[in-house]
């Protein structure tokens, strides 16, 4: 697996309902002036900013500007491509969870210091594969309950063998819910991590099966009649 140096300071984009991870590839839509200028100078460099998911409490306070959960993700432009209209289509990929220490600066973008941050396994290899393991089973069974899923995901996350990546590829793709997300990111027990998002596909599972059985035999368009 590639290993790249997180520098001290890196500019930083927050989104409403985003949370990146690590090894995950982001497609990011460049538009406002303030990331246009941003893109140009990391293009320039060494390709690194972070992603991080607005605070939604913190952001209903007064006074506030786009606040930040601590912690977020460093990633690197592996590809862009820039369109006549100065916008530009990115690909982005996750290279380390990082804790935000302090704001840089504000203008014209904005620059954060931070601190990478170290996953732990929290158990053996065995205890960590019967976890993938049973990951994989839920989100089979989940999808047969009828829940989207990327095309091809289900087969790739089968081809992870390193259990941190599994964990968060998994979390990236195969779920919906950004407060949850957030937790598995800031979540450093690469076990723990496993153990929660089996307990939310459970929960998931749970649902959709009730839900199944409150709509009997009507297609989804028709379950208010029933």
């Amino acid at each position: 697996m590639e290993t790249l140096q997180v520098p001290e300071t890196v500019p930083l984009i927050t989104l409403p309902n985003t949370v990146f991870f690590p090894q995950a590839l982001l497609p990011l839509h460049i538009f406002e002036p303030r990331y246009q200028q941003m893109l140009r100078a990391v293009l320039a460099s060494n390709r690194i900013f972070a992603v991080a998911r607005l605070d939604p409490t913190l952001a209903a306070q007064p006074g506030t500007n786009e606040p930040a959960h601590v912690v977020a993700t460093v990633g690197i432009i592996r590809a862009c491509q820039k369109a006549d209209d100065n916008t530009s289509n990115l690909l982005l990929q996750g290279i380390s969870r990082v804790a935000i220490n302090r704001i840089v600066r504000e203008r014209p973008y904005r620059i954060i210091s931070v601190q990478p941050l170290a996953c732990i396994a929290g158990g053996n290899h065995t205890q960590l594969e019967i976890m993938r393991l049973e990951v994989m089973r839920l989100l089979q069974l989940r999808r047969r309950l009828g829940a989207p899923a990327p095309k091809g995901m289900t087969q790739f996350l089968e081809s992870i063998e390193d259990f941190d990546t599994f964990a968060d590829v998994a979390a990236f793709n195969m779920c919906d819910d950004g407060a949850f997300k957030q937790k598995m990111l800031e979540e450093l027990d690469t076990r723990r991590r496993l153990q929660l998002f089996a307990t939310q596909l459970k929960n998931d599972i749970e649902v959709q099966k009730l839900r199944r059985k409150l709509q009997g035999i009507l297609p989804d368009d028709g379950i208010v009649n029933n």
